[in-house]
């Protein structure tokens, strides 16, 4: 396991202390190490480590097929995003960029703070069956510890400004985070102007699989070119879980 900076490892430990777990998004332990095929990939999971059994016991998991979402006088999800440094990871599962504080989204009289986004490629989550090239989960903490993680499914289009302006600067070296002098960015640039949203409790994707996450899933995918896919392919050809069962969850969506 390589050293990582402490700023970020201090991130990654507090956005996931309410779940009393390990860093979801961070390189594992060599006893812990997991993957997304072969014998440490999902299906084997839960029996890698004592806290990740919840990968295969929990019955709130996440990515699902969002089918049958019924329509809710939601509140709107209020987005308050300023510019952050560029802090970026390639911690060996997926292409994290940790954001500076100050950034957040209030969902009725709840707030959440950003912490991190990151990517999966091809995304996590189906539609009514629909598969995604590339999603962005931007994961969000409340003061009493919650996690909200709100989604930005992209589809094929044209170039996308602040995929093309992160991708630049790609680390060449897995579990190294790089800080870009001058460099910042706005992940309110990755939003699509339509706002509307799917709403579930889930868990985290990996492990430890947490639950008790709140998961907005925009209903308007944002676009991105082929050739920004392809970049971020080459890199992770497959860091997708599986879906998994819904079992009888209930799905809501705004109007």
């Amino acid at each position: 396991m390589q050293a990582r900076p402490a700023r970020f490892l201090l991130a990654t430990l507090t956005a996931l202390a309410c779940a009393g777990s390990l860093p979801a998004f961070g390189q594992a332990t060599p006893a812990e190490h997991w993957t997304y095929e072969g014998e440490h990939g999902p299906a084997h999971w839960g029996a890698l480590a004592t806290d990740y059994e919840t990968c295969k016991l929990g019955t709130l998991q996440s990515p699902i097929d969002i089918r049958g979402a019924k329509a809710a006088p939601l509140p709107a999800i209020g987005f308050a995003y300023k510019p952050s440094p560029l802090q970026i990871v390639d911690n060996g599962h997926t292409v994290q960029v940790t954001y500076a504080p100050g950034s957040f989204i209030t969902v009725g009289e709840k707030r959440y703070e950003l912490l991190q986004f990151h990517f999966h490629h091809p995304a996590e989550e189906k539609v009514n069956g629909k598969s995604y090239p590339l999603v962005a989960h931007l994961v969000h903490k409340s003061a009493e510890g919650k996690l909200a993680v709100v989604a930005v499914l992209m589809v094929n289009g044209k170039p996308n400004p602040i995929i093309a302006a992160i991708w630049k600067f790609l680390p060449g070296e897995k579990g190294k985070e790089s800080a870009p002098e001058g460099v910042t960015v706005n992940v309110a640039d990755l939003l699509p102007a339509e706002r509307g949203y799917y709403t579930f409790i889930g868990s985290l994707t990996s492990p430890p699989c947490s639950e008790g996450v709140t998961w907005f899933v925009l209903k308007t995918p944002a676009q991105v070119s082929r050739s920004e896919v392809a970049v971020f392919a080459r890199l992770f050809p497959n860091n997708t879980r599986p879906l998994q069962p819904l079992n009888g969850r209930l799905v809501e969506m705004t109007k």
